[in-house]
């Protein structure tokens, strides 16, 4: 059906049209403008100062994330300028760990509606929901049930700022134009018993449905996605352990789908071991790695270490045997009759060792990695002992926000009197290490999912394979500039995220197109091609009607 063009206050309602002060004298006589916006035309750029000076100006970073949101409401354009010029700043507002605060009080901050919501109650009905959108061509859906947000657990509906969030990133650093985003949150209820209880809570408040009931939803909508955007990606998003393997599993062979929190998780720890194996002198083959944290991230990051060592030529025993875990109960091995079905390949023939420090201490690994959400677990005794076994301990502490980080990263080098190589989840500040200024890495999947994602739809994939994270973690390794390493940075600055993505997605559609994947012709140039899809958020003109149809 076609759109009808905009005019007068339509323009004004609409976020992908709306300029606010930046209209032209020639667009506000020609699309009934005049009178509805202020006489005096402003540029992007003294827009961007007035939206920066307020900015400053709140108090809180939840504040800071409400500003933001509510110019996403009204501008998109200005809110994408504004997040792509000045990164550094954003992302901590407009994800991690800013959007973990958001998702608590969602309920008491929550303003207009962004995104889908499809409940358990909407069974036979997902088909007109998605018609509802208003947006047609769909290519990126995150979606999200909400029960594991973060290292916060479930936070039911109110979790819908995680996939708000996630294609934001996409757009800011991916590309991806936001027309082309749909956020998703399937709602089955919720476990947690103070949502429950809420009376601002947005969401449905029972129990969540489990079971056949569950699986029958999922399928409608992965079925009504299918029929009505076909060749759209689709993300999942923070589903609980129990459901984000089996979902993956299910879908990933019919579908061109990935789950964020095992594979783009993996991807970019990826990237970073392969950096820090550099930095210490080795090579990915000379690890031995242990996670505290058998979930979603951690057994993530094994399978693709294990399919990354296998490309390189070393069997699969060989390389599972350089993965090793801790879980809630102890050392994962194969004595153990308590253990589900995603850590059994990692379960190796050992004694039963029940504490991180004791498996740390036998098992003398090259690096630890953190994916527990438990605090604080990265003691100073764990760290010292690392770095008597290594001359540079590799130490990555990826639990998000920075509350359930297993170390900060002043302790980390404090505690290894320098030595450490490490990355975190969330942002920590730069810090001075043995008279020099370090930076540490933080190991965020914005530096792979928006790539990967980017890479399929530009491709035309018809599925998302395990081979293209770990192209896209080597990547991104090769990324990182000796400028970086002399910073203690494994990951390149974020101030060059659009390029770092282009050139994932870029190898990224490579892969789809050597491997028969694509539904389209491979263009002559592929680097060009991607670059000429990417998104860039400057005003158009607008003086025709026809040019003001969102």
């Amino acid at each position: 059906m076609k759109k009808t063009p905009k005019h007068g206050e339509e323009i004004l309602h609409d976020p992908r049209l709306n300029k606010g002060s930046a209209f032209t004298q020639e667009e506000k006589e020609k699309l009934g403008l005049l009178g509805l916006v202020p006489p005096r035309s402003f540029t992007q750029e003294e827009q961007i100062q007035r939206v920066m000076g307020n900015f400053m100006m709140q108090k809180s970073d939840l504040e800071k994330y409400i500003h933001l949101t509510s110019l996403q409401d009204r501008n998109e354009t200005l809110f994408y300028r504004i997040v792509m010029d000045h990164l550094d700043e954003m992302m901590p507002i407009i994800y991690t760990p800013t959007v973990g605060e958001a998702c608590l009080k969602y309920g008491a901050i929550f303003r207009r509606p962004r995104g889908l919501f499809i409940s358990i109650n909407d069974k036979g009905k997902i088909r007109q929901i998605l018609n509802n959108w208003s947006e047609k061509n769909i290519k990126i859906i995150v979606v999200t049930d909400g029960e594991r947000i973060l290292g916060l657990g479930d936070q039911g509906a109110d979790g819908m700022g995680i996939p708000i969030g996630k294609l934001s990133l996409y757009t800011a650093c991916g590309g991806i134009d936001p027309a082309y985003c749909l956020p998703v949150t399937i709602d089955v209820g919720t476990n947690n018993q103070t949502l429950i209880d809420d009376p601002l809570y947005i969401g449905l408040q029972q129990k969540r449905v489990t079971g056949k009931e569950y699986d029958e939803l999922m399928d409608e909508f992965f079925e009504a996605v299918r029929e009505l955007y076909p060749g759209s990606v689709i993300q999942l998003e923070d589903f609980a352990n129990h459901n984000a393997f089996r979902l993956l599993n299910k879908y990933k062979d019919e579908f061109c789908t990935f789950d964020d929190d095992i594979q783009g998780t993996a991807g970019v720890a990826l990237a970073g071991l392969y950096t820090a194996a550099k930095v210490a002198g080795s090579t990915l083959r000379d690890q031995k790695v242990l996670f505290l944290g058998a979930g979603e991230a951690g057994i993530g990051i094994g399978e693709l270490m294990v399919s990354a060592l296998k490309d390189e030529g070393v069997s699969e025993d060989e390389a599972r045997a350089k993965c090793w875990f801790v879980d809630s109960k102890g050392l994962v091995v194969k004595s153990r009759t308590d253990l589900v079905e995603h850590k059994r390949p990692f379960a190796h023939e050992f004694e039963y060792i029940k504490d991180f420090k004791t498996a740390v201490e036998i098992l003398k690994p090259t690096a630890i990695i953190g994916v527990s959400g438990q605090p604080q677990t990265f003691t100073k005794e764990i760290i010292e002992i690392m770095s008597k076994i290594n001359e540079r301990p590799i130490i990555f502490s990826l639990s998000n926000p920075t509350s359930k980080s297993e170390c900060s990263a002043e302790q980390a080098y404090s505690y290894s009197e320098g030595r450490v190589i490490f990355a975190s989840g969330s942002p920590f500040p730069p810090l001075e290490v043995n008279g020099k200024t370090v930076v540490p890495g933080q190991g965020n999947n914005v530096y792979i999912f928006p790539g990967v994602g980017f890479g399929a739809i530009v491709a035309g994939a018809k599925v998302i394979t395990d081979e293209m994270f770990y192209i896209a973690a080597k990547e991104l390794a090769k990324q990182v500039t000796e400028d970086d390493l002399s910073k203690g940075r494994i990951y390149p600055s974020l101030k060059k995220i659009r390029e770092v993505s282009l050139h994932i997605a870029t190898a990224v559609a490579n892969i789809v197109f050597e491997k028969g994947l694509s539904t389209i012709e491979r263009p002559e140039n592929l680097l060009e091609f991607v670059r000429s899809q990417m998104y860039e958020p400057n005003y158009k003109i607008c003086v025709n009607s026809e040019d003001c149809i969102s």
